[in-house]
């Protein structure tokens, strides 16, 4: 099966990271997505997968405060993770968890290379490395990566996974995720 020219290599994405308009308000840092990583991916032939956006998802569009902008990032981020833990939403947040690791599982079992999964350091649910909790940014996953993490243990399933920011040098941290997989 799938014995044609595609390369059966994939990269999981968190959504923002190719589509900076469904980040929470006052927070985009390119006008539409991050062209390093998409290049990059084309590049050595590794198709992406764009996760859902659990926020947008969960609490839509403007984070269920229009204002939010108006607040330190890691202020609204800490507001947005705390939301993000209450009951309806945080029940969503484990039905996207669950989608996501189908799709993980699914191109696992048919013997795709899966190179890693890239988050948003410092959002309060994508982040890999740091994370914003109490009003700053601090070391740790987001919520949606530290569950999907979880449930990628729980499975034994070993994927690395980076987080990114506009600030770093995306390729070299691309390369080195690439190498670890």
């Amino acid at each position: 099966m799938f014995e044609d020219i595609r390369s059966k290599k994939v990269i999981f994405v968190c959504h923002c990271m190719l589509n900076q308009n469904a980040i929470s308000d006052g927070t985009a840092v390119y006008p539409a997505a991050f062209r390093e990583l998409a290049d990059w991916a084309y590049a050595k032939d590794i198709g992406i997968v764009q996760m859902p956006c659990p926020e947008l998802q969960c609490l839509g569009l403007d984070r269920g405060d229009p204002e939010g902008a108006k607040r330190p990032v890691t202020v609204e981020n800490t507001r947005i993770r705390r939301a993000m833990e209450q009951g309806e939403p945080g029940e969503k947040l484990k039905e996207l968890i669950s989608l996501v690791l189908w799709q993980i599982r699914e191109y696992s079992r048919h013997g795709f290379q899966i190179i890693g999964i890239i988050g948003a350091n410092r959002s309060p649910n994508c982040g890999v490395e740091t994370t914003s909790d109490h009003d700053e940014e601090t070391e740790g996953m987001g919520l949606f990566m530290g569950g999907l993490k979880a449930a990628l243990d729980d499975l034994g399933l070993k994927i690395p996974m980076t987080g990114l920011k506009a600030s770093d040098d995306i390729v070299k941290k691309l390369e080195e995720l690439k190498q670890n997989g």
